[in-house]
């Protein structure tokens, strides 16, 4: 199967995360992240048939998809509580650009392109019209939740990357991965936020978050980075922000705007210009 199906498949699921969170809102975000990641990890049972020998990594891999998964969101949820949402969300989608600008730096023989360096720069143009045009304020504040919201970005790229640079591993691993970061995160729960009881429709939706975007969409982004080019699938993934907008507005029975459209016309232009053969 194709790395950039693998890699739509993780972005359909990421699109679902925003819609799914709205519903979720009331929950704190490190109990909510939590419990779906341990809920994610259980996808790597049938994955590995059952074999937890699949499931072992060396140390220094293991700390690795750690700092993907528990990092990236604990760097993003303290840059949602101290920056304005829209724009630290703005930050945090540097993420594809950082990949495709990135990989040269991180993996051997690969090379920056014009053509890839410009799909990305559209892509993430597309990006921004894609946040700002669910409404939100296109005025530049300053916080310093920035930072944290630039860190989580450097992560999941940095992270991306480095999985194709350590010792080869079977994407069963991702289960210990999403199970040591989810227990991390329910530490946080416990030190940071109040205590919450999860009511029955609250269980069955972060299921659904746990085997989706913070479950599969791990596991089909792990296969499509074995499989395919990263700058590729780096300039696929600005589609993410562009299905969640338009998920949130066919939830909400709206009309999408003329930035929507038009973002969604730059943004699959930079898929094709990245994906066509040179």
């Amino acid at each position: 199967m194709s790395a950039n199906v693998f890699a739509l498949g993780a972005i359909v699921l990421w699109a679902s995360l925003a819609a799914l969170g709205v519903a979720l809102s009331h929950v704190p975000p490190f109990l909510l992240t939590g419990v779906s990641l341990l809920i994610g990890s259980l996808i790597a049972l049938p994955l590995s048939r059952f074999d937890r020998r699949q499931w072992r990594v060396p140390p220094a891999t293991l700390a690795l998809g750690v700092y993907g998964l528990f990092g990236f969101h604990f760097l993003l949820f303290i840059a949602l509580r101290h920056a304005p949402p829209v724009q630290a969300n703005l930050v945090n989608y540097l993420w594809p650009l950082g990949i495709v600008v990135m990989a040269p730096l991180f993996l051997p023989g690969v090379t920056l392109t014009k053509r890839h360096l410009m799909a990305a720069l559209l892509g993430f143009a597309g990006a921004v019209l894609a946040i700002l045009g669910r409404g939100g304020s296109a005025e530049v504040v300053w916080a310093w939740g920035y930072i944290p919201a630039a860190g989580s970005a450097f992560i999941w790229a940095s992270y991306s990357l480095l999985t194709q640079r350590v010792k080869a591993f079977p994407t069963a691993a991702i289960g210990s991965f999403a199970l040591v970061s989810g227990l991390l995160s329910l530490l946080c729960h416990v030190l940071l936020e109040p205590t919450t009881a999860l009511s029955t429709q609250d269980m069955l939706l972060t299921a659904l978050l746990g085997l989706g975007p913070l479950g599969g969409a791990f596991f089909l982004w792990d296969a499509a980075l074995k499989r395919g080019d990263a700058r590729q699938i780096g300039v696929l993934s600005f589609l993410t922000p562009l299905l969640s907008t338009l998920t949130l507005l066919v939830m909400r029975s709206e009309t999408p705007s003329a930035s929507v459209v038009v973002a969604a016309i730059m943004i699959v232009g930079a898929a094709m210009i990245a994906t066509r053969n040179p």
